[in-house]
């Protein structure tokens, strides 16, 4: 599961890449139209870095539980 967070946290960047990108160019015609980009594009990147932490935090937890687990099988392995 912690791969398919890093996946959206990638994309979650690219969108918010984009939306900084469109900010600075002629697409976003008003001063209103440029500042909402800014904003959509720091709230994709928000959002990526939360999914990141998310994703890191998993995969933390799941290689605890794997050393635990390997470390009861050779517990009771050894008795």
């Amino acid at each position: 599961m912690g791969r398919s967070l890093y996946i959206l946290a990638v994309a979650l960047t690219v969108f918010a890449g984009i939306s900084f990108g469109v900010s600075y160019t002629g697409v976003a015609q008003s001063p209103g139209d440029a500042s909402l980009w800014r904003t959509m594009g720091m709230v994709f990147f928000v959002i990526a870095l939360v999914v990141a932490l998310v994703g890191v935090l998993t995969a933390l937890f799941e290689q605890a539980e794997r050393r635990a687990e390997d470390a009861r099988a050779r517990r009771s392995g050894r008795r």
